[in-house]
């Protein structure tokens, strides 16, 4: 009875009756989606006995990145080795990425970061999970479509916390053609979930519009009057291999206000990687933002500046003073700084450069789920909710370095000496 998911499924974790070819099921955070998806590749895979055949035998695993197909797909405590009785058990060679199971089945791990993994691979069934996160939506996607054509019935199963990501907008405008979608709602797995979730979580997400999307699994529109909008982003965005070659890259680095390491909400340190290219466009490349000690984020920059060649290092002083220099100097002695202290507010200092998206001057080579989600909540009165705007803190130094004359200085006093490439400080 255990392994019977016909006796403990609810009714919208149970497959869709009907000629569907795209089950997406849109819920809410431990609302047992991961779970649903192992489930419906073990019915895929699985025949009645254990070397009886199922109706599929090659399946493709997408997850956001190589550790999430790991550690969530494979397994986590709702992935596809807890869902097996010993004798239907696949056997997981990390090392080659595949899952093969005693009937013969195989499945293969991709990610969302390398979307040409699924270039030439052949499947006849698929799970993407947290696909609203992927960073390359779109081209994972894409290749993962020409490869499904194995079989008399090709399938594929999402299992996602929505995000209002053209993909998902697609998907949601084809639902009862071809497309079946099911939801649900943290709330709906209250009965499997710790107690102490819904005391501290629950209780103080319920009701905020990132509760609303994390929680109750909606589909937000724009917020009235934001500094950015889905439609900004989303209609420049580029794919990696499309990038010009870069006059400069700079890292804008928006210390946490709170030095942690235990993921305290309030310790996100906002480490943004942007460039500008030949063409005279600004790029962003990364989001590397974390929640980690100053030596953790410094060793994080530190990295991101050998990977990607970067200029310099944009980062702000006005929390931490002093000390955001010299970590960063113990971590790497020669690091190129350019020291930044905000003298007007956040909205003064993200106006400028949210005109250069509304032009169409800043691209973002893929998607960066954490990053938008704050950019759209950003509004001429700050962010939108009780939100923190640090990775967008980031953005704007990085951007703001990258084209000086959008945000003219208080004086030219101000710009120091770090234009020509000096330590430097400069006030914006």
């Amino acid at each position: 009875m255990r392994y019977d998911w016909r006796i403990w499924a609810r009714p919208e974790q149970r497959a869709p009756v009907g000629d569907w070819h795209i089950w997406l099921i849109l819920a809410g955070r431990g609302a047992g989606k991961t779970r649903c998806g192992a489930e419906w590749v073990r019915e895929c895979v699985c025949g009645p006995t254990p070397l009886g055949g199922g109706a599929y035998k090659r399946i493709a695993l997408v997850a956001e990145t190589a550790a999430d197909a790991r550690d969530v797909i494979v397994e986590g405590p709702g992935g596809l080795l807890a869902v097996h009785p010993s004798d239907f058990r696949p056997k997981f060679e990390q090392s080659k990425r595949r899952l093969t199971w005693p009937n013969g089945a195989v499945a293969i791990l991709y990610n969302a970061t390398e979307p040409d993994q699924l270039r030439g691979p052949q499947h006849d069934a698929a799970w993407c999970d947290e696909l609203a996160k992927w960073r390359y939506a779109q081209e994972t996607w894409d290749m993962l479509q020409f490869g499904l054509r194995l079989g008399e019935r090709p399938r594929q199963v999402i299992t996602t916390t929505p995000r209002p990501i053209p993909l998902i907008r697609d998907f949601l405008a084809l639902e009862g053609h071809g497309v079946a979608v099911t939801r649900g709602r943290t709330y709906d797995n209250r009965a499997n979930l710790a107690a102490s979730f819904f005391k501290t979580i629950i209780k103080r997400y319920e009701g905020t519009r990132l509760g609303r999307q994390e929680l109750n699994a909606e589909i937000l529109d724009d917020i009235p009057g934001a500094l950015w909008t889905r439609a900004m982003l989303d209609g420049t965005r580029v794919a990696s291999v499309a990038l010009p070659q870069m006059q400069r890259v700079v890292i804008g680095v928006d210390p946490a206000a709170k030095a942690s390491a235990c993921g305290d909400r309030t310790s996100e340190t906002g480490i943004v990687v942007a460039s500008l290219g030949e063409d005279g466009r600004g790029y962003v490349l990364d989001d590397l933002s974390c929640r980690l000690s100053p030596a953790g984020w410094a060793r994080k920059v530190a990295a991101a500046f050998d990977r990607y060649s970067a200029d310099a290092i944009v980062v702000e002083i006005n929390q931490g003073g002093a000390m955001v220099e010299t970590v960063l100097r113990a971590e790497r002695p020669g690091l190129p700084l350019r020291q930044v202290r905000a003298s007007r507010g956040k909205t003064v200092r993200a106006e400028p450069i949210a005109a250069l998206y509304e032009q169409g001057r800043v691209s973002h080579a893929g998607a960066f789920p954490a990053l938008e989600d704050q950019m759209v909540q950003f509004t001429p009165f700050g962010i939108e909710g009780d939100g923190a705007a640090d990775r967008v803190d980031a953005l704007v130094w990085a951007m703001a370095d990258l084209f000086p004359r959008m945000v003219k200085p208080q004086t030219d006093a101000d710009w120091g000496d770090e234009r020509g490439g000096g330590k430097g400080s400069w006030l914006l």
